[in-house]
């Protein structure tokens, strides 16, 4: 009986696994855990939200199937936060739909969209479902680097230049995610406008990644969509979900708005594999993304940043260790010390976790890029945090 299989072979094992058996052996050793790794909130969402659900959930008839693309009130909601929040106007019926999660809904757009005659452009370093959404539905990825945005913008740009000189095959489409994680970085309108200009010249489609566009630190850093520039929805489909700015992670409601022809498609594969999220998860996103979270914002914003200059100050005074402040997002993303520099960022981050506890992301979990990276996840108070430095000082 066949007991290997084409995509369970192919796939590399999932880091997040990985890291989680590591972090289960060091416990069982007796090493006590404060854990960076995984960017779950440990917030909890606005108070209203969860009165909202514990309400709903009472209600007997709440427990049945929802729709395919969401209930029609929550994609409102969501045409009415992109109006409020970046002056995006939305077709409820064709521009916008609802996912479980953003993941999700980049996976089944992939499956959707590819081809094994059709290949995407992918930065490295990048979010594992970003390459990985294609790869499981069998098409092709091409990596270009992405550490800095107009370093990416750039080679992007001359990699389709010269497929076209050469006649030969361009990408089907372009993933761009800015706050982007795991670098931090953010863009301008500018950066969405000269890739939508160049891509609607050579007929290649979008796909914008904003999961953490409100976590940001100051308002003229204020992330943009890509859909604020003129024309962008001819191009360009932009996803997004209640999971990081609300912390509602474990909820699994994510959106899709833009391009009509993108929407469409995406609609017709959920329509076989879904029925979409429980409905008074989608009711209590819909209080979510209104007015009322404003003030939730504002100090979850806050929130982050004082944990980010928190953790980059003693990483400086403790360990010597010089990071970057980040300026939107809700992690750090760095290089390995150079006490460390000479192992993998997987095996720096094997070694802190076995000796002294403290769990890092490898940046090598987000490419080929990333490599001799790390990203901490802001999800630590202050006295957790000067646990772990202190931990990490010792063999430091």
């Amino acid at each position: 009986m066949q007991n290997k299989f084409y995509l369970t072979e192919k796939l590399p094992p999932y880091i997040f696994a990985a890291m989680y058996h590591l972090k289960m052996e060091a416990a069982a050793n007796g090493v006590e855990i404060i854990d960076f790794g995984m960017g779950t909130p440990d917030s909890p969402p606005p108070q209203f939200v969860m009165d909202r659900l514990a309400e709903l959930s009472l209600n007997g008839k709440m427990f049945a199937y929802s729709v395919t693309g969401g209930i029609e009130i929550l994609r409102e909601a969501i045409c009415s936060y992109y109006k409020r929040r970046f002056n995006v106007s939305l077709d409820v019926k064709t521009e916008a739909l609802v996912t479980i999660g953003a993941k999700e809904g980049i996976a089944s757009l992939a499956t959707a969209i590819s081809d094994s005659e059709n290949y995407f452009v992918v930065p490295s370093p990048a979010y594992p479902i970003h390459t990985f959404a294609f790869a499981l539905s069998k098409s092709n990825v091409v990596h270009l680097p992405a550490i800095k945005s107009q370093d990416f913008l750039r080679d992007f740009k001359k990699f389709v230049e010269e497929k076209v000189s050469k006649g030969e095959k361009k990408p089907l489409a372009v993933i761009v995610n800015y706050p982007c994680n795991p670098t931090t970085e953010i863009v301008g309108l500018s950066f969405y406008q000269e890739i939508v200009d160049f891509c609607k010249q050579h007929q290649i489609y979008i796909i914008s990644d904003v999961a953490y566009a409100e976590l940001y630190f100051d308002e003229k850093d204020k992330p943009h969509s890509i859909l604020e520039v003129d024309g962008a929805k001819d191009v360009a489909i932009e996803f997004s979900s209640v999971s990081k700015s609300y912390s509602m992670a474990g909820c699994r409601v994510g959106f899709a708005v833009g391009n009509k022809t993108l929407i469409s498609a995406l609609y017709k594969i959920k329509s076989y594999l879904d029925y979409g999220s429980f409905n008074p998860l989608q009711i209590a996103a819909i209080d979510a993304l209104s007015e009322k979270s404003d003030d939730y914002l504002k100090n979850l914003r806050l929130l982050y940043k004082e944990r980010g200059e928190f953790l980059c100050n003693l990483l400086e005074k403790e360990l010597n260790w010089v990071v970057e402040k980040p300026k939107a997002s809700m992690f750090i993303w760095t290089k390995l010390p150079k006490k460390f520099s000479h192992l993998s960022s997987f095996d720096f981050c094997k070694k802190m976790i076995e000796e002294t506890g403290v769990v890092m992301t490898p940046g090598s979990s987000f490419g080929e890029n990333g490599e001799g990276f790390v990203r901490f996840s802001l999800i630590r108070n202050e006295e957790e945090t000067r646990k772990a430095v202190a931990a990490l000082k010792k063999v430091f």
